[in-house]
């Protein structure tokens, strides 16, 4: 398992684009940055546009996962979907967003996707 914080989560988003792949997801984008802040994934189930946010962690000293994923990380998350919507004329698509929680636990992850995470809360303009 990875040492630094860097390549652990390197290595967390390297698992959760695979559990997506395995569960018949297509990855469309990893590591999409914007000036309005990164998504991690974007990822299509079907029809259906996911913005997908991984968090992992060691142990649960901090909290699971998924706590991680605060509001002001979830208001960057949605402008930089609109963003990517806008940017890709997909504005008509639906679109959710998606965390994918990783909790380690010797060396292989427990892996839990929570669909519709949270939701547009605001109108946001670009």
């Amino acid at each position: 398992m990875p040492q630094n914080k860097l390549e652990f989560g390197k290595e967390a988003e390297r698992a959760a684009a695979d559990f997506l792949k395995a569960k018949g997801y297509k990855i469309r984008e990893r590591n999409y940055r914007t000036k309005f802040g990164e998504i991690d994934i974007i990822a299509q189930d079907k029809d259906v546009i996911c913005f997908v946010e991984v968090k992992a962690r060691h142990s649960l000293n901090l909290g699971y996962p998924e706590e991680a994923v605060f509001t002001r990380k979830q208001r960057q998350i949605s402008k930089a979907a609109i963003y990517y919507l806008k940017t890709n004329r997909l504005l008509e698509k639906p679109a959710r967003f998606d965390v994918l929680a990783l909790l380690y636990k010797d060396k292989r992850p427990q892996i839990s996707l929570i669909k519709d995470a949270f939701e547009l809360s605001a109108a946001f303009t670009l």
